[in-house]
């Protein structure tokens, strides 16, 4: 797997390339602002892209907007964002494409490097890796959806787990109910939100979020 990492702190953009190479990843740039990230996206395009979402020069938004031009010029670019909050317009504009792995994960909320280095794996591999709190905001948001208020509070936590990239498996041994249970669940969701069954279970939870975000 190859990886750009773009990072203003040098302590964390340093920490986060000697982690990554510790599992077997390959940095193709580690680059400290938005026009190096473009650039090295560019002329090398990487399997995935770490970003922050502020960057010089003011620290606002220059990281999303840098990886949101990677994604027109190299298409399905995966992202994985980081951040120090959850800012639901930047986790929109990403998922308004609906296309490519997409990640957008709290930085105080990564416990160790197992748990990382899995969601850039899952977010290359064009799955999704959504901090829950994250999940929680944009669920939130939508409380006033007739769609959304008609899931049950087990259709919910579903979606949620869903959308963090999780398996049926995994979600089943999260709410200690049958795999069986989990597709009825998902099922159920997808009705609800008139959204098209596939078996693509990356572009469901893709949907989902867009659907939740639109």
């Amino acid at each position: 797997m190859r990886v750009v990492i773009a990072e203003d702190l040098f302590l964390l953009r340093d920490g986060l390339t000697r982690m990554l190479q510790a599992h077997g990843v390959e940095i193709t740039a580690a680059v400290d602002n938005g026009a190096d990230l473009l650039a090295a996206v560019t002329r090398d395009p990487p399997d995935v892209a770490i970003v922050d979402v502020r960057l010089p020069p003011t620290f606002t938004d220059e990281g999303i907007r840098a990886a949101l031009a990677a994604r027109a010029k190299v298409a399905g670019l995966p992202v994985l964002v980081l951040s120090q909050y959850v800012e639901q317009l930047y986790a929109r504009e990403l998922l308004a494409s609906g296309s490519g792995g997409i990640g957008y994960l709290l930085k105080d909320r990564v416990f160790d490097s197992a748990q990382f280095v899995d969601a850039v794996r899952r977010v290359a591999a064009g799955g999704t890796a959504m901090d829950p709190e994250v999940i929680a905001r944009l669920l939130a948001r939508n409380t006033g959806n007739a769609s959304i208020g008609a899931l049950s509070p087990r259709e919910r936590e579903v979606l949620a787990l869903m959308a963090e990239g999780r398996s049926n498996a995994a979600i089943a041994q999260r709410l200690v109910i049958t795999e069986r249970a989990v597709a009825k669940h998902t099922a159920s969701i997808f009705g609800k939100l008139d959204l098209q069954p596939s078996d693509d279970d990356n572009r469901r939870v893709l949907a989902v979020l867009a659907y939740l975000e639109g």
